[in-house]
């Protein structure tokens, strides 16, 4: 039987969102939030589309989970993202007071571990869920690049 709100399942979401943003010649990164077992947003990287070095699919995600629920705060949320989020959107997911993330590939790089950043006090993260998976599609999306 599958459990479709499995932290593996809804990573699996995500990645088709990445999968999505690679078509579209974005970043891959997807992201999912959900609220008691319902999906509320869905979102990929849509930076280059829109020019805009803030639309990360994080940052997409927060702002169709909040305009779902009709408010700012994200408290009950889960969001499920294939990368580790960036110091701006770890400040974002702060700020909403989301309740729970997973991610999958760490951002040895960027990541807001990394660089410093920081989540609410009350916010869970697991981290790893779907990492190889995650991490292989940027590679070759970044192995394509430089062709």
């Amino acid at each position: 039987m599958i459990d479709f709100f499995s932290d593996d399942y809804l990573m699996k979401l995500a990645l088709q969102e990445a999968q999505a943003a690679f078509q579209k010649g974005e970043i891959p990164v997807g992201a999912i939030i959900v609220v008691d077992n319902r999906i509320i947003a869905r979102s990929h990287n849509l930076t280059e589309l829109l020019n805009d070095v803030t639309a990360h699919a994080e940052m997409q995600a927060i702002t169709a989970a909040a305009n779902f629920l009709g408010g700012k705060y994200l408290k009950d949320c889960t969001l499920y993202v294939t990368l580790e989020p960036c110091q701006m959107c770890a400040g974002a997911l702060y700020w909403s007071q989301i309740s729970k993330i997973v991610f999958g590939a760490s951002d040895d790089h960027r990541g807001f571990e990394k660089m410093g950043g920081q989540l609410h006090p009350k916010t869970t993260v697991v981290r790893g869920v779907l990492a190889d998976e995650a991490s292989d599609l940027m590679k070759r999306f970044f192995a394509e690049r430089r062709k």
